[in-house]
């Protein structure tokens, strides 16, 4: 999944920067705040994208002494900080232009290109509309690769038990700038039609509190990842019935995982093993367990498996 979340990545960042462009020109030449505020929108977007980028390769730097289990766990942290952009460099500073703009109302101005003037509001319109049309292109993309990847779960539950924090960053970025767009192009068109300048602050008001929203959803989801997440309840539950059949475990005790990475998942595993067993046939089965659960599911890289008698582990849990 690493190769399509890269790709979606990219998609949406090539969208940005040319929205980012048109959104600024058009704010400058109108002096539109919702379009200023899109345009910042714009480019925190675009730095996010470079974030999840670094945070990517970073995450795919081999273990070392300082970090026996490699750096998977990156991806989580550089996740939280995009949402966290979201949150102060695009929905804060949204608000704040907005209030500005409702306080001190005013029209939008002509627009001077080449010796032509052109309306304020023809310009905006244009401007917004070409980045609806870039921004839904960015956004089918995304959508396209994680409905391959949620299969037939709901779309909420798929981002739940996603581990890979990258595409659905995306798309959800994809999403808060669509409706982000269409808010500003109500409030730009509202405004003028209207001739009450302060909708375009309202608008503002509007695209911010969607950026906040959203940066606040994605700092929920991200913060259990970067935390540690078990594995979906049928990596624990293939796990478990390979245990339960090899002939020398008389009781599976426990079996604990983690995710170090999207595709990177620690296996502690827990067995009361026959007292007839030689030390021999207790390595064989030790080794055939690791290589069985391993082959069930690729994403497993380590698995340690911690003999003791079932009353042990009782009281080592009570305790």
């Amino acid at each position: 999944m690493a190769h399509e979340s890269t790709g979606a990545i990219y998609a949406a960042a090539g969208a940005n920067l040319a929205i980012a462009a048109a959104k600024f020109v058009g704010g400058a030449l109108t002096g539109s705040t919702a379009m200023l505020a899109e345009g910042v929108h714009s480019v925190v977007d675009t730095a996010n994208q470079v974030l999840l980028l670094v945070g990517m390769k970073r995450a795919g730097r081999p273990a070392d002494a300082r970090h026996p289990f490699g750096y998977g766990r990156e991806i989580y942290f550089y996740a939280f900080v995009v949402a966290l952009m979201i949150f102060l460099g695009g929905g804060l500073f949204a608000i704040y232009e907005g209030i500005e703009r409702i306080r001190h109302p005013s029209p939008d101005a002509d627009a001077h290109l080449f010796g032509y003037t052109l309306p304020g509001i023809w310009v905006n319109v244009a401007i917004l509309g070409f980045a609806i049309v870039a921004e839904g292109v960015s956004w089918f993309v995304a959508m396209r690769q994680f409905w391959a990847e949620k299969g037939q779960a709901s779309a909420m539950r798929a981002i739940r038990r996603s581990k890979d924090p990258t595409l659905f960053t995306i798309l959800a970025e994809d999403t808060a700038a669509l409706i982000g767009l269409l808010i500003a192009f109500a409030g730009v068109v509202l405004a003028h039609w209207l001739d009450m300048p302060s909708l375009d602050g309202w608008a503002s008001v509007g695209i911010g509190l969607v950026l906040v929203g959203m940066a606040v959803f994605l700092m929920v989801e991200t913060h259990g990842l970067l935390i540690g997440e078990a594995a979906h309840p049928a990596v624990v539950a293939a796990i478990s019935e390979l245990v339960r059949a090899e002939p020398g475990v008389l009781h599976l005790n426990e079996v604990l995982t983690q995710h170090l990475g999207p595709t990177d998942i620690l296996v502690n595993v827990s067995i009361d093993m026959a007292d007839d067993l030689s030390a021999g046939e207790v390595e064989s089965l030790v080794t055939r367990l690791d290589r069985a659960v391993k082959q069930r599911n690729p994403d497993v890289t380590r698995v340690f498996i911690e003999i003791q008698t079932q009353a042990d582990h009782a009281l080592r849990a009570a305790a």
